[in-house]
């Protein structure tokens, strides 16, 4: 028996919603891709695909990467990249990372700007808003186009801290979250999200490649400061308060240094890159910034390459430990530190070896963040296009539509 036709309509849209969705989360997909996730026969995901393009909402390109075989390369359909634009900011202790991103999922522009680390949010705010305007100058930004705006803040930091006076610390990070949230709430009238950037670089990370997208995945990002992200399930985990992921205050087995968090002993003073200059300078080695780290690494200097041990095996002690209880696929590494040498990841990858409960098939792979400095901006983007509306204006349900929608509810209760 034929659906009614205003049944039809609807189902045929919530289709359409799903492919739309799919597409946003994901990029560029083959309708075979979007068939298997939705469920649907490839016949009636070509009708939907079909009457998606024609009316602009979909773009179509050539898959040109190489094949196998003789057979006609695959079409990937995207969001049409004129749909809207999306606005990623990750502040760091110091500097400033944008990124801007079309709903095809493709990096238009993406620069940054440094500061001193005491700079107050005014300043830091300031920057931001003039290294955007600096970019606009392309001629594929279009800022009126903004759906969204993402801002990755440093951590320690939660979206859910309270609207009343709490400990020093944490009223500041919050004020400053807030400064940031309405400037940025006022420049573009769009939603604003805000959330810990090395928790957003986490999930950059994770969904980044679509055919490699991992369920499961640590991260750490050692620079200024340390963080951290976990994924379980395809989920951001976020903690009961909002701040899980602050690896960096993880306490380090027989270090008692004193942390900026007012604890010892963290991980953070110990593998961040000031700590690492300062180990470097008391062992007798003569560099005192990151791009001197790097030269003398790269020759090889055998007490900065021992500091880098150092730091390598107490980042790898508290990845293991959490490895051990959360059995990732997948452990990255992000942050100027991990690009240093060779020496610190391998040294990561050994001492979690070590770590870990030796249970076949369980060894996460090690690796090195694939998104660099974007990470946290690219993430923020990400997560936008997880949660915001799917197209403004799509999909407004008429009276017959409504109507129908209410019957289909009552038949599936």
């Amino acid at each position: 028996m034929p659906l009614p036709s205003g049944v039809h309509t609807l189902v045929r849209r919530t289709h359409e919603d799903r492919v739309l969705q799919l597409l946003r989360q994901h990029g560029g997909m083959t309708r075979g891709e979007l068939a298997k996730h939705i469920g649907l026969s490839r016949t009636t995901l070509s009708e939907i695909s079909g009457n998606l393009i024609s009316r602009g909402v979909v773009s179509v390109t050539i898959d040109d990467s190489p094949r196998v075989g003789r057979g006609r390369p695959a079409e990937i359909l995207t969001l049409d990249p004129a749909a809207g634009q999306y606005l990623g900011v990750d502040f760091s202790h110091r500097r400033v990372r944008v990124a801007v991103m079309n709903a095809a999922h493709e990096l238009i522009a993406s620069d940054v700007a440094p500061y001193e680390e005491p700079a107050d949010w005014g300043t830091r705010v300031e920057l931001a808003l003039g290294l955007i305007e600096r970019l606009a100058e392309a001629p594929e930004l279009h800022y009126e186009g903004i759906q969204g705006v993402a801002i990755g803040f440093p951590g320690p930091f939660s979206p859910r801290l309270p609207r009343r006076r709490a400990e020093p610390v944490a009223e500041a990070r919050r004020v400053g979250a807030e400064l940031v949230r309405t400037a940025f709430e006022r420049r573009f009238g769009v939603p604003v999200l805000v959330d810990n950037n090395t928790r957003l670089a986490a999930l950059g990370e994770a969904a980044w490649e679509p055919s490699t997208e991992t369920e499961h995945l640590l991260y750490v990002r050692l620079s200024a400061g340390i963080g951290g992200g976990l994924v379980i399930g395809g989920r951001l985990v976020t903690g009961a308060a909002g701040f899980a992921g602050e690896f960096g205050h993880m306490s380090v087995a027989g270090s008692s240094v004193d942390c900026r968090c007012g604890k010892r002993g963290c991980l953070e003073t110990i593998a961040s890159i000031d700590a690492i200059l300062r180990r470097c300078a008391e062992a007798g080695a003569g560099v005192t910034t990151l791009a001197g780290l790097d030269a003398a690494a790269a020759k090889g200097d055998p007490i900065v390459i021992a500091v880098l041990r150092e730091a390598g095996e107490a980042v790898g002690q508290v990845l293991g430990s959490l490895a051990v209880a959360t059995n990732p696929a997948d452990i990255v590494i992000g942050g100027e530190v991990a690009h240093v040498s060779e020496v610190v990841v391998e040294q990561i990858a050994a001492t979690v070896a070590y770590e870990l409960v030796p249970v076949g098939g369980s060894t996460p792979r090690i690796r090195r963040a694939v998104l660099g400095d974007e990470g946290g901006a690219i993430g923020g983007i990400i997560a936008l296009l997880r949660s915001s509306p799917l197209l403004a204006g799509y999909a407004t349900l008429t009276a017959d539509d409504a109507s129908a929608e209410t019957r289909l509810r009552r038949s599936n209760a």
